[in-house]
């Protein structure tokens, strides 16, 4: 096999782009301390009006530290945050992993069975989350093993007057007044942080072993997994971010922080590269078009990292063309594929580059882009990033596929995970000697750049949300109406892909719509719920009775083509 410095993929590479790096082997954390150095009285977010400095931020990061620690928070000890896009999203992650605790990341849109699997699994003794999510955490707190929870609102770091209206608008649009009574194992984040002293905690860790992140990923074959992300992993991608974006300028860009940070890109790709490279976020705490248009414009945002839902969102919108976009610069699109068409036209708009890259939850997350500035192949996911080897191993050989021969992604990186938490069967299946294998069908052409032809088998991609059929099947396996169940993706020209469900009731049962969808809802997060329903009398199946799924898939396709026939 070649050396890594003879992969066809360099022949490309722009003289800016080294094809190894010096990896900085620090700790996460250290990013946010450097920034402070360098940057103390800079800007280091805008929320909603609301500045932070990046001394600001560390000084707040270093309370919330020691004031884990007061409640026994000790290194290696799991701490889950529960938070939307906010300062206290920043400052609870960071401050976790002063205290030499490891961040379990938790979608705020999870359900309580999703929230109690999680923190069982993690063994999780703190929680930090959104008031409005409280009660789901409550209900399941007794089952799991945390021993504190810290509840934080939107309106804590708001600026008056904002900070006083706030309340008053959440329960209008959520019908929730928040009032709770803390005690010595509940507590208020900004009373919590008030409390603690600025000051470093002398820990000794290993950045290149030691986790810094469980980032949970869904699976086809059973419930999620924790990702073990080291502190090396995430600064490795970190820096290769900052390496390949090479024209950005430390301590002068703006960046739109509209991906989630509880999500590994958005907290990659927008807040550790941030805080890395002293840059100005724009903290936005959900994806509505208006308020993006309203951002750019105003902070002159330059990077704009999201999903092609996020750009689609935005070009659709009636009111684009009254906003001046032309100052963004860069933007990388990740989650799901980005369609040619929505590139050509967004980078219309702005006159900036948009280009799509490719990663996993297991790969800290980004192994391979288009250039931004260079060489790039529309439809292609691009070439790996530095110090990084992607292969496709072929099915037919179970060795190293020849250019354009479909097989498995298969990649080899300083930026590839430990391994997944408390799962050493899973793990090992999921490596071929070094090469971890993405489980995505692509291919590598003549140049060495790489393209996926089809997903992980059966995942579903929705608004850049990963979503697994089993788990919804498993769901709605438990009506007691539904004989038997199959969950596919259908094509969405929104959302990429949207869920429907085949369902074969029971003999002399009914269920419909209605009644399915208010019983997802209580058991799914929102993003999983399936938004179509077909109800048959059987399902496609094997002679040895297993679903065919792929049936169905195919069946979808051919209504869709039918359709668009005849509307030609």
């Amino acid at each position: 096999m070649e050396t890594l410095t003879e992969k066809p993929w360099f022949q490309h590479y722009p003289k800016e782009i080294p094809k190894t790096v010096e990896y900085e082997v620090a700790t996460l954390q250290s990013y946010l301390k450097k920034a402070a150095e360098s940057y103390p009285n800079k800007t280091a977010f805008d929320f909603m009006g609301k500045e932070m400095t990046y001394n600001e931020v560390y000084e707040s990061a270093l309370k919330l530290a020691n004031q884990l620690r007061s409640i026994g928070v000790e290194q290696g000890d799991r701490v889950a945050i529960m938070l939307a896009n906010s300062p206290q999203a920043v400052i609870s992650y960071y401050g976790a992993l002063f205290a030499g605790a490891v961040v379990v990341q938790t979608n705020p849109l999870y359900v309580e069975r999703e929230i109690e699997h999680q923190l069982n699994d993690s063994g999780a003794k703190v929680m930090i989350c959104l008031d409005l999510v409280y009660p789901r955490v409550a209900n399941v707190k007794e089952k799991t093993s945390l021993e504190h929870i810290i509840v934080t609102g939107i309106k804590d770091y708001l600026p008056f007057p904002k900070n006083l209206i706030y309340p008053f608008i959440q329960k209008k649009n959520t019908g929730i007044k928040v009032d709770l009574d803390y005690h010595d194992k509940l507590h208020s984040f900004t009373h919590f942080i008030n409390k603690g002293e600025a000051k470093e905690i002398k820990l000794e860790i290993d950045p290149k072993t030691d986790i810094a992140l469980l980032q949970y990923t869904g699976g086809t074959t059973g419930p999620a997994k924790g990702v073990m992300l080291t502190h090396y992993n995430l600064v490795v991608n970190t820096q290769q971010c900052e390496v390949w974006m090479y024209d950005l300028k430390a301590g002068e860009e703006v960046i739109l922080a509209a991906l989630p940070f509880f999500h590994v890109y958005g907290m990659t790709t927008v807040m550790n590269l941030g805080i890395r490279m002293g840059f100005k976020m724009i903290i936005m705490p959900k994806f509505e078009p208006k308020d993006i248009l309203k951002a750019i414009e105003k902070h002159k945002a330059t990077l704009y990292p999201g999903a092609p839902t996020m750009y689609i969102g935005l070009l659709n919108h009636p009111e684009i063309k009254n906003h001046d976009l032309s100052s963004i610069k860069a933007c990388i699109s990740g989650s799901a594929p980005l369609p040619v068409e929505v590139q050509n036209q967004f980078e219309k708009v702005t006159n900036g580059r948009l280009v799509e890259g490719y990663g996993l939850t297991e790969t800290s997350p980004v192994a391979l882009s288009n250039f931004i500035w260079d060489n790039r192949k529309s439809g292609s996911i691009g070439v790996p990033w530095p110090d990084t080897d992607v292969a496709v191993l072929s099915a037919e050989t179970g060795e190293e596929a020849k250019p354009n021969e479909i097989g498995e992604i298969m990649i080899k990186g300083p930026q590839v995970m430990k391994g997944y938490w408390n799962r050493p069967e899973d793990s090992a299946a999921t490596f071929k000697d070094d090469w971890f294998l993405s489980g995505d069908m692509g291919y590598m052409d003549e140049d060495g750049y790489f393209y996926i032809v089809d997903r992980k088998k059966d995942m579903i991609i929705a608004g850049g949300f990963n979503i697994y059929p089993r788990e919804i099947e498993e769901v709605l396996y438990e009506h007691e109406d539904i004989q038997e169940v199959c969950v596919i993706g259908v094509p969405d020209p929104y959302r990429g892909e949207t869920v429907k469900a085949f369902i074969v009731p029971k003999e002399g049962r009914t269920v419909d719509e209605n009644a399915l969808d208010e019983y997802s809802r209580k058991h799914l997060a929102a993003y999983k719920v399936p938004k179509l329903y077909e109800f048959r009398e059987e399902l496609p199946k094997t002679m040895v009775g297993k679903i065919l799924r792929r049936v169905l898939v195919e069946e979808e396709k051919k209504k869709i083509k039918e359709s668009a026939v005849k509307d030609d």
